[in-house]
């Protein structure tokens, strides 16, 4: 199968994402696997939405006050309302994004959507950053001598390696300059009760899930080496959270943060 051709019978998580958002881009294979999480987690269609809450709000954050232009969306999915490019842009109409994925379905969504200029796409697995520091569509759109706002939101966790995942981060901070930012989540067992972890665990070992959780230590350290902005750490329903009426870290399951290089 080449890089253009979408796969009907293999899950997505970008399409299967989709799903638990509420979105129409996915087939029955992501479907049945999204319901397959769901009930082992129920929270999970909370989780999507509080994911996508939390990133509005921190692309708004970086826009806003942190002055940032230039947007890397890394594990973008599928087009969801309030895409980075239109939060960036709506605070500032120059800001520029690049976004990365390795999803074919995605890239159809793409080519259809995104015009070039200020907005571009690359087809590129987060696994191997050099090829996302290097391609072409990058490099014609993003100065990297200027800051950059890093967003790696729900992809981390489908790393399984703690130590390949610090790796990746690390690359990519490296290539920025400072005062650019990382905006980071991963799921997390932590919140929930032991008997939820352990079924999610078993069903990960026997291939049923293909998110790897992670505890607060190992989440903070993607963030080894730079400020974190207020609140820390935090679920991702608490990051300067808009509303009162949120849901309890539990209900979320994803640590989530901001750090400036």
């Amino acid at each position: 199968m080449n890089s253009d051709q979408v796969d009907p019978h293999t899950v997505s998580p970008a399409r299967r994402w989709n799903y638990w958002l509420g979105g129409k881009d996915h087939f029955q294979v992501d479907r049945d696997s999204g319901d397959l999480v769901a009930k082992i987690y129920p929270g999970i269609w909370t989780v999507a939405r509080e994911g996508r809450a939390f990133h509005k709000r921190a692309v708004r954050h970086l826009a806003a006050d942190g002055g940032i232009r230039q947007f890397l969306d890394i594990g973008t999915g599928l087009p969801a309302p309030d895409n980075t490019h239109e939060v960036a842009q709506a605070v500032a109409p120059d800001a520029k994004v690049v976004y990365v994925d390795n999803d074919p379905m995605v890239l159809t969504h793409a080519r259809a959507l995104m015009i070039g200029g200020v907005t571009t796409y690359v087809d590129a697995d987060l696994r191997r950053p050099e090829t996302i520091l290097e391609a072409a569509e990058l490099r014609a759109t993003i100065d990297l001598s200027r800051p950059v706002g890093i967003l790696l939101i729900n992809v981390l966790h489908f790393i399984a390696g703690d130590e390949q995942a610090r790796a990746v981060v690390r690359r990519l901070l490296d290539a920025v300059v400072p005062g650019s930012y990382l905006v980071a989540t991963n799921a997390t067992t932590d919140f929930v009760p032991a008997e939820t972890a352990a079924g999610y665990a078993s069903s990960r070992d026997g291939g049923e899930a293909d998110v790897w959780p992670r505890d607060r230590a190992t989440f903070t350290c993607f963030f080894d080496g730079l400020r974190l902005l207020e609140p820390g750490v935090v679920a991702a329903s608490e990051w300067r959270p808009d509303r009162v009426d949120r849901p309890a870290p539990a209900e979320v399951s994803t640590y989530a943060a901001v750090g400036r290089k």
